[in-house]
């Protein structure tokens, strides 16, 4: 599968911010993680990450006319608000995964609702990197 890995804002932080919550490794170590490990897999792992929604959105749509398999994405804070990135991921019509390396429901209550997680075939929260591994077998494995 050609799979896109789509990453919100403040994500190119990682190893920077809030350790205690997203751990020391930087964001460069984990999408390289997520990589070689899709490639185990025999997948094909297409990496995006951008602070700013329109480029989100456009590397959603990207992923769509490109023929891409299928989508992951950690919409970062945009999970809450962003209705312009779940129109997104419904107009596109594919299979999409959402990952969070927290626990968001262990979280503050605005982390607790997802705006953009209906319009995937699931959400995974709380295992840190290896979430996004579980979103490729998710997506290996769904109908």
């Amino acid at each position: 599968m050609k799979i896109k890995l789509i990453n919100g804002p403040n994500l190119n932080f990682l190893g920077i911010r809030e350790k205690g919550i997203y751990g020391t490794k930087s964001f460069e170590e984990v999408e390289k993680y997520v990589i070689e490990e899709g490639k185990k897999l025999g997948h094909e792992i297409i990496s995006f990450q951008s602070n700013i929604e329109g480029e989100l959105i456009n590397a959603i749509q990207d992923a769509y006319l490109n023929n891409y398999d299928g989508i992951i994405i950690n919409p970062g804070a945009y999970t809450h608000y962003s209705i312009a990135l779940y129109d997104a991921l419904k107009s596109v019509n594919m299979k999409c995964v959402e990952v969070h390396l927290s626990n968001v429901h262990k979280r503050e209550e605005f982390r607790h609702k997802s705006v953009t997680a209906a319009a995937c075939i699931g959400q995974i929260t709380g295992f840190g990197e290896y979430g996004y591994i579980m979103a490729i077998n998710a997506l290996e494995n769904s109908q």
